[in-house]
């Protein structure tokens, strides 16, 4: 059976892909938010990123040739903007840390 064959994979990669699509819709009404708002929307975003950093991990451990074509893919994709995927979710932390630092500036 072929990775993207799975309906675990279906339904997580399903799953996630809503999950992530909905915080964002959420995250641009952020600065709306009151302290406590903010913080549960970091942690959400946190748990998110840490989702998506174990399914694509999936991807890349996987010998199907699908999952490696689409990490092939996300590769190239990526480096149109000269980043590799470990620098996007350095970069999606490193936000993620200064929201909580101006969070914390808030009390």
């Amino acid at each position: 059976m072929g990775f993207f064959d799975s309906e675990i994979v279906q339904q997580e990669a399903k799953q996630l892909f809503e999950d992530y699509q909905s915080l964002i819709e959420l995250g641009s009404r952020y600065g709306k938010f009151d302290r406590d708002g903010k913080k549960l929307y970091i942690e959400q975003m946190e748990a998110m990123m840490e989702r998506y950093r174990i399914f694509m991990k999936r991807f890349e451990l996987s010998d199907d040739f699908m999952a490696q074509m689409t990490m092939q893919q996300l590769h190239t994709q990526l480096n149109q903007f000269g980043i590799t995927p470990q620098q996007m979710f350095d970069q999606m932390n490193l936000t993620l840390e200064r929201m909580k630092s101006e969070l914390e500036k808030q009390t």
